[in-house]
């Protein structure tokens, strides 16, 4: 761009800012203010910095005004004195750009303070400096502009696929020239073993488009779950009408994918419409994903049959469900062991991925040499504590019964009521089971005083003797020591390590707290420490079934660290 004299053709100046506009793509307001902008530079450098000088381009004319501002000022205005750093008095001096009040009242007599003239200043030919920081200040204002409009052309495509050509290829980061923008896709956005050459036609998904100081960053990927999903939208056409909704995806890039789908007219089966006549629609998208296998499956609302659904093609027999930890358990056939699993663990780390459960598999054969060591367990526990035979403990145990508070706190005719005990049995029987429970408190209230628990900590509501030991074992010795916790210390958290979820033992981890439990007994130790309040207990017939105390009186709303720890609860069959 050429700014050797203002004074040129004034049509050429208007061409100029055209073509610059056109190649890259901005409004032709935009270079012309970016033009203004060097002519004043190079006029403030021809003319003095101090001057309020400014430029205007007639954009239908091309014809260009100088023109240096003067303010009216008051009569006895003062600029300029004072003291520099060394201490010496500064003169004063009449800075150029101004008028006193009384020249302008000779000028013009309504002049009053405030008042600006434009006087029009000649036009001056451009030296090389001059033209040097013209085509810089041009070129930069016409650069900030373009990767405005990029980002604003581009925000509002995050989710879209998008067609361009590779412009080169950095250490496994490819840039793609999109034609009004470029997008980059990292080397871990890309399928494995997928290489490109400058040239190349290649569809991308926008993940994320973010504003930075070096301009806009268009993210790109092929190994996005979106970036399947849109191809399948493209291919189905019912996906893409809304018939069928893509409930989640789950990919491993270029080996293997899950997408389970649903649909919203019971008439169309949803998988038959992804796969296609003879597998058409589904094998135009493992083409363009370089031959990823696909696993389509029927999404599910009960969570424990979507699970089963996930993990085909191999069978389960069986769903144990632990909903508090957001793990499950699943049991499958010997034979369907490796199946389950998939290679390298695939198959079952992508239906954890796809449903967002935890999901451990175990063999029909594990599972019944897990339960029967839960029985022997159970059984050699009432033959030490009951001083019983063995028959009478697997009976216990085979009637339900897994601890010996529970023998020895329910109604005595349920424990009568076995085949082969009667009145007299099932009351001895209950008799020796809560004779073993107060030895035991003898024995657990002295550690507890060997530990250092003070009796005031297990004078809170809910805090058992078995409780009061772990909290000593703890280091929690005190009220004020279990006032000062957080509802994780009671029940364990979670943490990232090395990119896997690594679970930390609360102190009363082995008691399988809700969240509600543990923030109940911190909060009642700090009402008895007297930091806070005790609320007003609600009226029986008003709020039924409340706890004196709630979270939210101490603790705010659920966010933050209490609410994400889980409790490993006892699991539940679905």
């Amino acid at each position: 761009m050429s700014l050797t004299g203002i004074s040129a053709n004034r049509l050429e100046l208007l061409q100029i800012a055209e073509a610059v506009a056109r190649e890259k793509s901005i409004d032709k307001e935009i270079v012309i203010e970016a033009i203004e902008e060097a002519i004043q530079k190079g006029a403030r450098s021809r003319y003095g910095a101090e001057h309020d000088i400014r430029v205007h381009i007639d954009p239908k004319t091309g014809e260009t005004t100088i023109k240096r501002v003067i303010t009216v000022v008051a009569d006895d205005a003062v600029f300029g004195g004072g003291v520099d750093d060394d201490g010496a008095e500064l003169p004063f001096e009449e800075p150029p750009g101004i008028m006193r009040l009384a020249d302008a009242l000779r000028r013009e007599k309504s002049a009053k303070i405030g008042d600006t003239y434009d006087e029009i200043l000649p036009p001056f030919e451009f030296g090389r400096v001059q033209t040097q920081m013209a085509r810089q200040v041009v070129m930069g204002k016409v650069r900030d502009a373009e990767r405005e409009r990029q980002f604003e052309e581009y925000k509002d495509r995050v989710g879209e696929i998008v067609s361009g050509a590779v412009k080169r290829v950095e250490y496994g980061n490819v840039v793609v020239d999109l034609g009004r923008g470029e997008g980059i896709m990292r080397r871990d956005q890309s399928i494995p073993r997928e290489n490109f050459n400058i040239g190349d036609r290649v569809r991308c998904y926008i993940y994320d488009v973010r504003r930075e100081t070096k301009g806009p960053q268009i993210l790109l990927s092929r190994a996005h779950g979106g970036f399947m999903a849109k191809l399948f939208a493209q291919e189905v056409p019912e996906v893409y009408d809304g018939v069928i909704e893509i409930r989640a995806v789950a990919r491993d890039p270029g080996s293997r994918a899950k997408m389970a789908v649903i649909s919203n007219d019971s008439s169309i089966d949803p998988v038959g419409a992804c796969v296609g006549m003879r597998g058409s629609r589904v094998q135009a998208v493992v083409a363009e994903l370089q031959g990823e296998k696909i696993d389509i499956i029927q999404w599910s609302q009960d969570e424990a049959t979507f699970i089963v659904n996930a993990l085909a093609p191999a069978e389960v027999s069986k769903v144990v469900m632990d909903e508090e930890d957001e793990r499950v358990e699943v049991v499958v056939p010997d034979e369907q062991l490796s199946l389950a699993i998939g290679r390298r663990g695939q198959n079952v780390r992508l239906a954890s991925q796809l449903t967002g459960w935890q999901i451990d598999i175990m063999t029909e054969a594990q599972e019944s040499e897990r339960r029967q060591r839960e029985f022997a367990e159970r059984t050699q526990l009432f033959q030490e504590a009951l001083d019983v035979d063995e028959v009478i403990a697997q009976l216990l145990v085979t009637e339900g019964f897994a601890s010996v508070e529970d023998v020895a706190y329910v109604d005595v005719s349920e424990v009568a009521s076995i085949e082969g005990f009667d009145e007299e049995t099932g009351a001895e029987i209950q008799a020796r089971a809560q004779d073993y429970l107060e030895k035991e408190a003898v024995e657990l209230d002295s550690k507890r005083k060997e530990l250092g628990v003070e009796d005031g900590v297990l004078a809170i509501e809910g805090i058992t003797l078995p409780m009061a030991v772990a909290l000593g074992a703890g280091d929690v010795k005190s009220v004020e020591d279990l006032a000062g916790l957080v509802p994780d210390d009671l029940r364990g958290w979670f943490e990232s390590k090395n990119g896997e979820r690594v679970r930390q033992a609360g102190i009363l981890e082995t008691f399988s707290l809700e969240p509600q439990d543990a923030e109940l007994l911190i909060m009642r130790a700090r009402v008895v420490m007297g930091w806070i309040e005790a609320p007003e207990e609600p009226e029986p017939e008003e709020v039924e079934g409340e706890a004196e105390l709630t979270a939210e009186d101490v603790f705010g709303s659920a966010e933050g660290p209490a609410a994400e720890a889980e409790a490993v609860g006892e699991p539940q069959d679905s």
